[in-house]
């Protein structure tokens, strides 16, 4: 089962934006044909789901989120991208993607964002 690398996260004041990027571990495994999951968990907090990207390069966003961030996919860098704007304290939460119906058990370590003035 193919595991993804998450990075881009670390700690923005109110307002500001960071770029997540996931990779898959395998660089033999290509997204262009997958849809690929966002999920975040802060601490003591219930799991939550951000968003997905799909091949044809379409999305859908948690209401929490919607306007804020989006998502995009490089092909070619067999990445895709999570942009976050206007971020919110509220958004502080290690950060995850994953294969649709992929185990958490099989993802990667996330990375962490926090917001904070």
């Amino acid at each position: 089962q193919v595991k993804f690398v998450e990075s881009g996260g670390g700690l923005v004041q109110p307002g500001g934006s960071l770029r997540l990027s996931c990779v898959p571990s395998d660089s033999s495994f290509s997204i262009n044909a997958v849809t690929i999951h966002w999920y975040r968990q802060a601490l003591g907090k219930d799991l939550e789901w951000v968003g997905f990207s799909t091949p044809s390069t379409g999305a859908d966003y948690a209401a929490s989120v919607k306007g804020r961030f989006t998502l995009s996919r490089d092909n070619l860098k067999n990445t895709v991208y999570l942009q976050m704007n206007d971020l919110r304290p509220s958004d502080t939460a290690r950060y995850y993607c994953a294969l649709a119906g992929q185990e958490d058990k099989d993802w990667g370590q996330g990375t962490q964002v926090t917001v904070s003035s």
